[in-house]
C-alpha cells in the first residue's frame, strides 16, 4: 500500500504506532528536516498548552513567550542528545546481533514519536489538563521504544533496557548540566 509522504499523514501513522512508517523514516535520508519539524510541531503545541495554562494562573504573557521559546530550544536539544545517547548505547554497548544504524536513522525515528506530544495543546483544561500530559508522554514513550527498535534491529526488551539506561544518562547529564550552569531545584 502507497502511503502519502506528507507530514500531518506521517506524524499520524507514527502516532498510530505503525511500525511500517518507522522502518520508511528509517531508511529516507530526506526524513531528518521532517522529523525536526515534527520536534518543533510537538514542543510548540506543548509550549501553548502549558503557556494557557500559565496566563490562567496569572504569570502572564512573558511567561508564555519564555516557556515556548525556551520549550522549542530544550526539545531540539534534548531530541538530539538522545539519539546520540541512544546511537552510542544501541551500537555499542547494547548492540544486537542484526544491529546496523546510524544517528541520522535514529533522529528520524525518535523525531517522529514525538508526534503524540501534539496533544498536549489542550494540557491547559483544568482538572483533566495533567491527564493529558501525562496520557502523551506515555504515548511518546512507546513509540520511542518502537522508534529505536526499528532503527536499532533489536528486539523490544533491548530497546526497552537502551531506553531506560539512555534516559538515566540524559537524566544525570541533565543534573550535570543544571549544576555547572547553577540551576537550583529550590524555588
Amino acid at each position: 500500500m502507497q502511503h502519502s509522504r506528507s507530514l500531518v499523514n506521517r506524524m499520524l501513522r507514527a502516532a498510530r504506532l505503525e511500525i511500517a512508517l518507522y522502518e520508511e523514516v528509517e531508511a529516507d535520508t530526506r526524513a531528518t528536516i521532517p522529523a525536526l519539524w515534527v520536534v518543533v510541531i510537538a514542543s510548540v503545541a506543548a509550549g501553548i498548552g502549558s503557556g494557557i495554562t500559565g496566563i490562567v494562573a496569572d504569570k502572564g504573557a512573558i511567561f508564555f513567550l519564555w516557556g515556548l521559546l525556551g520549550g522549542v530550544a530544550a526539545a531540539l536539544i534534548g531530541w538530539v542528545a538522545w539519539a546520540g545517547i541512544t546511537y552510542f548505547l544501541g551500537t555499542t554497548i547494547l548492540k544486537g546481533p542484526r544491529t546496523s544504524a546510524t544517528w541520522g536513522e535514529l533522529l528520524r525515528t525518535i523525531g517522529f514519536a514525538q508526534s503524540p506530544n501534539v496533544l498536549k495543546i489542550i494540557s491547559f483544561i483544568p482538572f483533566i489538563g495533567w491527564l493529558i500530559n501525562l496520557g502523551a508522554s506515555i504515548w511518546v514513550l512507546i513509540a520511542t521504544v518502537i522508534g529505536v527498535r526499528q532503527a536499532l534491529d533489536v528486539s523490544t526488551g533491548r530497546a526497552i533496557a537502551v531506553c531506560i539506561l539512555g534516559w538515566l544518562i540524559y537524566f544525570v547529564l541533565g543534573l550535570l548540566i543544571a549544576f555547572l550552569f547553577g540551576v537550583t531545584l529550590r524555588s
